[in-house]
C-alpha cells in the first residue's frame, strides 16, 4: 500500500517558533484503512544511531501545528525523534469527507504512528511511545490497550470523547432520554445532510464568548480563537466538526480493557480544569483489579484549567516537560 500524495505546507506555519536544536521535515504514513496521515517530524541535531520515539496527537479538533507540534519539538530537544500528527479527517491529512471521528479510526491512527516509526533506520523499534492529548488523550490511552509495541503512554488534559458524547459535561445528560433526543436530531441530521450532499458543520468555538458562558469555554475561545493557538486548519478554530462527526462515539465506549494495560502510562491533569473528571476516572479504572499498576502514575498540576496543557498557560511553563522526559527515559530504556 502506498501513500496517497498530499499537498503539504512547506513554510513553518506553526503556533511556536521553531527550535535551533531539532531538525524538521514532513513525512507521511498510511494507517490500515488506506487513509494517509500527514505529520511533522522532530529529530534532535546531530542524533546518531537508534533512537527512542515518541508519537503525539491532539486535542481534540486540532492541528499539529498546535498543541502536539509544541510537544513534539520540546520532546526531540530533550532527545527523542518525535512525530506530531493530524488524524485521520482532519488538517493536512486525507480522509474523505472531511471532519469526521470515530473512536477505531482515531484510534487507529496512533497504531499507524507505531507502524511508520518501527520501520524507520533511526528508531529503535523496541522504544517507542505516545502522546495524547484532551480527547487524543482518550485514543492513546485506548491504543496502548491494545498495541503491545507501544512501551510508554502520557495523556495530557484528556477526555474521553464516549463519555461526553454519551453523557454530556459532567454526566449530565447520562440517562435514556437525553440520549434519545440526541439521536432523534443526529439522526435528522442525517437525512438533512443525504438530501443537500453536504455536511452541516456544527461551529467550532464559540466567537464572541456570551458573557453567561462558562470559564472553560471562554478558555477554549482563548486559545483557539486568539493569536495564542488559531491556526487556519484547525477544526475548533473555525467551522467545527460536521454535526454528525462524532456520532458514533455514543454507543462505542473506549477504553474497555485499560485495566490491562501492561506498559507504563503517565496521567496528567490540571486541578482546575473541568475535565479533570475525566483523569481521575480514567486512572481509577485503569489501576482497578490491575495486576499491573506499579508502572501506572497520576500527575496534577496545581491551579492549571483544561488549556493550560495545550501549550503551557500564557506563561509556557505549566506543561511538566522535565517529567515526560524522565518518564519515557525510564521505560523506553
Amino acid at each position: 500500500m502506498q501513500n496517497a500524495n498530499l499537498k503539504l505546507t512547506t513554510t513553518w506555519d506553526k503556533t511556536f517558533p521553531k527550535s535551533d536544536l531539532v531538525d524538521h521535515q514532513k513525512v507521511t504514513f498510511h494507517n490500515r484503512y488506506g487513509i494517509t496521515l500527514a505529520a511533522d517530524m522532530y529529530t534532535p541535531k546531530d542524533a546518531t544511531g537508534q533512537l527512542a520515539a515518541l508519537a503525539v496527537s491532539g486535542p481534540f479538533g486540532a492541528v499539529k501545528e498546535q498543541s502536539s507540534g509544541i510537544y513534539a519539538q520540546t520532546m526531540a530537544e530533550k532527545g527523542f525523534l518525535t512525530i506530531a500528527f493530524d488524524p485521520s479527517f482532519t488538517g493536512e491529512s486525507s480522509g474523505q469527507p472531511r471532519f469526521m471521528a470515530s473512536p477505531d479510526i482515531n484510534t487507529e491512527d496512533f497504531q499507524a504512528a507505531v507502524d511508520f516509526l518501527s520501520v524507520q533506520p533511526n528508531v529503535d523499534s523496541e522504544k517507542i511511545g505516545i502522546i495524547g492529548i484532551c480527547g487524543m488523550g482518550g485514543m492513546a490511552l485506548n491504543a496502548a490497550a491494545l498495541d503491545t509495541r507501544v512501551k510508554a503512554t502520557a495523556t495530557m488534559t484528556m477526555y474521553n470523547m464516549s463519555r461526553i458524547n454519551a453523557n454530556g459535561y459532567f454526566d449530565d445528560n447520562d440517562n435514556e432520554e437525553d440520549r434519545h433526543q440526541m439521536k432523534v436530531s443526529l439522526n435528522q441530521q442525517r437525512t438533512a445532510d443525504y438530501q443537500s450532499g453536504t455536511y452541516q458543520r456544527a461551529g467550532g468555538v464559540v466567537d464572541p464568548v456570551p458573557a453567561d458562558a462558562p470559564q472553560f469555554i471562554q478558555d477554549y475561545h482563548d486559545y483557539y480563537k486568539t493569536d495564542r493557538g488559531y491556526h487556519a486548519r484547525s477544526v475548533n478554530s473555525n467551522d467545527g466538526w460536521n454535526v454528525t462527526g462524532t456520532m458514533s462515539f455514543i454507543n462505542q465506549p473506549i477504553n474497555q480493557y485499560a485495566n490491562e494495560i501492561r506498559s507504563a502510562v503517565l496521567m496528567v491533569h490540571g486541578d482546575q480544569a473541568h475535565s479533570y473528571y475525566f483523569s481521575k476516572d480514567e486512572y481509577k479504572k485503569m489501576t482497578t483489579n490491575s495486576n499491573y499498576t506499579d508502572n501506572k502514575e497520576f500527575m496534577t498540576i496545581p491551579g492549571a484549567v483544561h488549556t493550560d496543557l495545550y501549550d503551557g498557560g500564557k506563561n509556557r511553563d505549566l506543561i511538566p516537560f522535565d517529567k515526560l522526559d524522565a518518564f519515557f527515559h525510564q521505560y523506553l530504556n
